[in-house]
C-alpha cells in the first residue's frame, strides 16, 4: 500500500476506537428488596395522593400558600440550584477534552540585541552594525487526543453523574423542605389549639378558686381547699408561657424556610389560628358569679364556659400514599443520589485504568509569518506543522495503580452506602407506618374518652341544675374534660405529622420526568 495512505488510515484507524471504553466498570449494585411492607395498614382506599402536591390533602390554602412561598424563596433550594448550574457547567468541561482544540495566535514585534551584530560592507571596510528586525507571525493551531481506551469518556460520564447527583440533591431539598413548612405549620395550629384549651382550663380554675371563695365566707370550705386550688391554678398557669415559646419558635422557623423576616409571618399566622385570642376573648367574658351565703342557693353556671364547644383546627387528611419497596429507588431522590455517586465513581475507576495503557496525540498548526530586519531585504513566508505523538507510562512509582486502588476503594464506599441508605429508606418508611397507626389509635382513644368526659359533665350538670349535685363537682368535671381535650389535641396533631412524615419517607414532593438533569448520556458514550 502506498505510504501515503498508510498514515490517514491509521489515524482513522484509531478514532474508530473512541466508542470502545475496554477499562468501562459496571455500576449497578444488587439489592434485595422486600415484597412489600410489613407495618403498612390493612385498609386501604382507592384513591391515594399525588405525590408532587400532597399538601393539598390537607385542603388548607394557607399551607398551600406557604409552601409556594418556600418553593419559591427558600435558601437552600436557592443554593442546591446554584450547585446543578455549577455542576453543569463542569459537564461542558469535561466533554470538551473528548474533541480537538483549536486556538488562534498572533504575534509581533520589534527587538535589537546586542548578541546579533552583522558584519556590512562599507567604503572603510567592514562596519559591523546591530540591525532592528521586525517580526510578526500568526496562525491556528489544533491539537486532539485521541481517546483509545476510553478514559476521557469514562471521565466525562463521571462528570455527569455529579450533575444528576446534584439535581438529585436539589429534588431531596425540596422534598425536606415541604415535610418541614408542613410539619412547623401543623405543630403551630395544634399549639394554637392547645392553648385555647390551656386558656378556658386557666379561666375554670379561677372560677373555682372564686367559687371556694364564697363558700369559705359561708363557712362551706376551709384554708386547705383554697390553698390546694391556688396551687393547681398556679401550676396551669405555668404551662401557658411553654406554649407560647413554642409558637413563637414555630414561628419563627416557618419564617427561616421561607425565606422572610419572623415578623412578616407572625401576625399572618396568629390571625388565622383554630382558637386565636380575639375568638377567646368573646368566648371567655369576665365571669359575673351569683353571690350567696346561703347553702341552698345555687351558683349561677355561665353556659359559654362549661358548655362552649373546643373548637379545633379543621384537619383533612390526604390519602394513604401507595408504594411497593422497590419503589423507592426510582421515588427517593436521597437513594437516586446515592445511586449517582455509584455511577460516578464506576467511571472514575474506569479512566484511572486508563491510564496504564497509551496515549495519542494528534497536533496541526498553520499560519504566517513575515520577518524585516534594518538593511535587509523583508521575508514573509506561510508556515505549517503537522505531528502526532505516543506515550506510554514506563515508570512512574506506582502512582498510577495506587490511584486505581484508591478509585476502587472508592467505588466500594459508594456502594455499601447505597445499600444502608436503602435500608435506612425502608426503616424510614416502616418507622412512619407504625408512627401513623399509633398515633391514629390514640387519637381514637382520647376521642372516646373526650365524649366520656363531656357525657360525666353534662350528667354533673344535669344533678347541680336540680339541685342534687355541687357547684364544684361540675367545674372538676369540666376541667377533666379539658384535660381530655388537650390530649385529643396532641394527638390529632400527632396524626398529621405521622402523614406528613409518611409523605417524606416516600420521597413525596417531586416526579419524575425526562427533563430532570437537562444532560444526555447517550451523547458521550
Amino acid at each position: 500500500m502506498n505510504s501515503r495512505y498508510l498514515t490517514p488510515l491509521t489515524i482513522l484507524s484509531l478514532a474508530s476506537l473512541i466508542a470502545c471504553t475496554p477499562t468501562r466498570v459496571g455500576d449497578q449494585v444488587a439489592l434485595n428488596s422486600p415484597a412489600t411492607w410489613q407495618h403498612e395498614p390493612n385498609a386501604q382506599t382507592a384513591e391515594t395522593a399525588d405525590l408532587k402536591t400532597w399538601w393539598q390533602g390537607f385542603n388548607d390554602p394557607l399551607l398551600n400558600e406557604l409552601i409556594d412561598k418556600a418553593l419559591a424563596a427558600n435558601h437552600d433550594l436557592k443554593i442546591a440550584t446554584a450547585r446543578v448550574r455549577e455542576a453543569n457547567a463542569m459537564v461542558t468541561v469535561a466533554e470538551a477534552a473528548l474533541y480537538p482544540s483549536l486556538d488562534f495566535s498572533l504575534s509581533g514585534g520589534r527587538e535589537k540585541r546586542i548578541d546579533r551584530i552583522v558584519g556590512v560592507p562599507s567604503g572603510q571596510g567592514i562596519k559591523l552594525i546591530t540591525p532592528t528586525a521586525d517580526a510578526v507571525s500568526g496562525g491556528l493551531a489544533a491539537r486532539w487526543e485521541i481517546d483509545l481506551f476510553g478514559g476521557r469518556h469514562l471521565e466525562a460520564e463521571a462528570a455527569v453523574a455529579q450533575a444528576e447527583g446534584s439535581q438529585e440533591g436539589l429534588h431531596a431539598a425540596q422534598v425536606g423542605l415541604l415535610a418541614q413548612v408542613a410539619t412547623n405549620y401543623l405543630e403551630l395550629r395544634g399549639v394554637q389549639q392547645r392553648t385555647g384549651i390551656l386558656q378556658r382550663n386557666i379561666e375554670l380554675q379561677r372560677e373555682r378558686l372564686r367559687t371556694l371563695q364564697v363558700f369559705l365566707k359561708a363557712g362551706l370550705a376551709n384554708e386547705a381547699d383554697m390553698a390546694r386550688q391556688q396551687t393547681l391554678l398556679q401550676g396551669t398557669e405555668a404551662t401557658l408561657p411553654v406554649l407560647v415559646n413554642v409558637e413563637k419558635k414555630l414561628t419563627h422557623r416557618l419564617g427561616v424556610l421561607l425565606g422572610e423576616q419572623p415578623e412578616n409571618l407572625g401576625n399572618r399566622l396568629a390571625a388565622v389560628g383554630p382558637l386565636p385570642n380575639e375568638a377567646l376573648n368573646k368566648l371567655i367574658p369576665f365571669m359575673v358569679r351569683q353571690a350567696h351565703h346561703e347553702r341552698n342557693q345555687p351558683l349561677a353556671v355561665r353556659p359559654e364556659l362549661v358548655e362552649g364547644p373546643i373548637q379545633g383546627f379543621p384537619r383533612n387528611l390526604p390519602a394513604m400514599p401507595k408504594l411497593l419497596p422497590a419503589d423507592l429507588l426510582a421515588q427517593r431522590p436521597d437513594l437516586r443520589l446515592v445511586q449517582t455517586e455509584v455511577s460516578a465513581a464506576a467511571a472514575s475507576l474506569g479512566s484511572a485504568r486508563a491510564d496504564l495503557y497509551p496515549k495519542l496525540v494528534l497536533s496541526a498548526s498553520g499560519g504566517v509569518g513575515a520577518l524585516a530586519v534594518g538593511g535587509f531585504p523583508s521575508l514573509a513566508e506561510s508556515v505549517y506543522a503537522l505531528g502526532s505523538g505516543l506515550s506510554a507510562p514506563i515508570f512512574n512509582a506506582g502512582r498510577i495503580r495506587a490511584h486505581i486502588a484508591a478509585a476502587d476503594a472508592r467505588l466500594d464506599q459508594v456502594a455499601a452506602n447505597y445499600e444502608k441508605t436503602f435500608l435506612l429508606a425502608l426503616e424510614d418508611v416502616e418507622n412512619a407506618f407504625v408512627a401513623h397507626r399509633s398515633a391514629r389509635d390514640s387519637f381514637g382513644q382520647l376521642t372516646e374518652a373526650e365524649a366520656s368526659a363531656e357525657k360525666a359533665y353534662r350528667l354533673v350538670n344535669a344533678l347541680y341544675r336540680r339541685g342534687a349535685g355541687d357547684y364544684l363537682a361540675v367545674l372538676d368535671a369540666q376541667r377533666s374534660k379539658l384535660a381530655v381535650s388537650d390530649e385529643r389535641a396532641k394527638a390529632e396533631t400527632a396524626v398529621s405529622v405521622a402523614m406528613v412524615s409518611l409523605y417524606r419517607a416516600f420521597g413525596g414532593g417531586w416526579t419524575i420526568s425526562s427533563s430532570d438533569s437537562g444532560i444526555d448520556k447517550a451523547s458521550i458514550r
